[in-house]
């Protein structure tokens, strides 16, 4: 597996130098630090829609990190067999609702589509709440699996698409940045911390009680889908519009 991998990388650095030279805007352009440390992309904030998406953003990321925090926890302690495979089954799921994104894209639209990932969510710890090894109901737990992709994709891909649309060609590296940071950075910083405590606080012995653990997540991402909902509009379409104008 280590040889397939490294001649993977391999062919793909070899492959890279056949590339057309594309470099990035502004090339060449006088640098100063408020440029470096991305501080153009904060005056985005100032739009209340823009300023929803990157709080929303951020915040969706902690029950993010429950999930991979604890789900092969959960799988282990109530006696799964092959839980590593059977979480292969989200990246399955990824493939697929990524292929789905441009296709809802044109019928529900951005908000539509962040929204869906923010209902998957929900969906998800939902499940992992009722979910039960002893009884028949091993459906629950590969539906939270399967539905990976919505939660991922809708999110976070969905999410770096209205980033780029948004941003002007010179800020656009900028805030594709600061969108990183915020969710990837510290979203998952605090995330892997809250849910650090929260298993700790429902921690006794080598169990826990895993329904209200996942309860945490579960309300925190219905909570978000309702101030996302009012929030946020969808003004990307006019901005890139107008980003495009000479």
């Amino acid at each position: 597996m280590f040889r397939l991998a490294s001649g993977a990388a391999l062919v793909m650095g070899l492959y890279s130098f056949t590339l057309p030279n594309t470099p990035p805007k502004g090339a060449g352009a006088p640098v100063n630090v408020r440029t470096m440390l991305g501080f153009d992309a904060l005056k985005l904030m100032r739009d209340r829609s823009f300023c929803t998406f990157i709080i929303c953003s951020f915040l969706i990321c902690i029950p993010l990190s429950f999930y991979f925090n604890w789900m092969h926890v959960f799988m282990g302690e109530l006696g799964i067999q092959k839980a590593a495979m059977k979480m292969t089954g989200a990246q399955v799921s990824d493939v697929v609702f990524l292929l789905l994104l441009p296709l809802l894209l044109q019928r529900i639209g951005v908000k539509g589509i962040l929204i869906v990932g923010m209902v998957a969510w929900t969906v998800r710890f939902g499940l992992l709440t009722q979910f039960d090894a002893e009884r028949d109901a091993t459906w629950m737990l590969f539906t939270a699996i399967a539905v990976h992709g919505m939660c991922y994709d809708y999110i976070f891909v969905m999410g770096r698409m209205y980033v780029d649309k948004r941003a002007t060609p010179e800020i656009r590296a900028a805030t594709q940045g600061f969108h990183a940071f915020v969710t990837l950075g510290a979203g998952m910083f605090v995330g892997s911390w809250l849910a650090g405590v929260v298993g700790g606080h429902y921690a006794s012995g080598a169990t826990h009680a895993w329904k209200n653990i996942w309860l945490v997540p579960a309300i925190m991402s219905a909570v978000l889908i309702v101030v996302f909902a009012v929030l946020f509009k969808d003004n990307s379409e006019a901005e890139g519009d107008r980003s495009k104008q000479p």
